[in-house]
C-alpha cells in the first residue's frame, strides 16, 4: 500500500466551514466534497496548506489566519491501495465573498460543522475537522 501525505485546510467564517466539490480534473475523489487540500510538497505541512489556500481560493496570506493545527490522521483507501496521511489545519478567513475557486473544485458551500456529514466527502474529513476544533469551537 502506498503512503501519500496530504494537507487539508479548513476555512471558517461566521462559524461555518467551507466545503468544496472536487472537479473531474483532479486525480482522486472527483465529485466528492472536501476542504482545501493537496499533496505535501512544500518543506512544511503549514506552508503547503497556505499555498493550497492561495491557489484554490485566491485568498492572500493576510486574509487567512491560522487558528489551530490538528493531529495528523491516517485514512486507508483499499480500493485505491493508498494510506492517506492527512495533516489538518483550521484557518479563519476575513471575507467569504472573496473566495474564488480554481479548476480543482467546481462548487463551494458554507456549512455548519455538524452538516458536513450530509455530504459525500473524502475519507475521514469529519475526523480531520474534529482534530482541529477545540472544545470551545464545538
Amino acid at each position: 500500500m502506498k503512503r501519500r501525505e496530504v494537507v487539508t485546510a479548513f476555512l471558517r467564517n461566521q462559524g461555518e466551514i467551507l466545503l468544496v466539490q472536487r472537479s473531474d480534473k483532479v486525480g482522486s475523489y472527483q465529485g466528492y466534497w472536501s476542504a482545501i487540500s493537496g499533496y505535501l510538497e512544500d518543506p512544511t505541512a503549514l506552508e503547503q496548506a497556505q499555498r493550497e489556500i492561495r491557489e484554490e481560493t485566491s485568498l492572500s496570506d493576510v486574509e487567512v489566519h491560522l487558528v489551530r493545527t490538528g493531529a495528523s490522521i491516517e485514512a486507508v483507501d483499499t480500493k485505491m491501495d493508498v494510506c492517506w496521511v492527512v495533516h489538518p489545519f483550521l484557518f479563519e478567513i476575513d471575507n467569504r465573498e472573496a473566495v474564488r475557486l480554481d479548476w480543482e473544485n467546481t462548487e463551494l458551500r458554507w456549512v455548519k460543522p455538524e452538516e458536513i456529514e450530509q455530504f459525500p466527502t473524502v475519507p475521514k474529513l469529519m475526523e480531520a475537522l474534529h482534530n482541529c476544533l477545540g472544545e470551545a469551537d464545538g
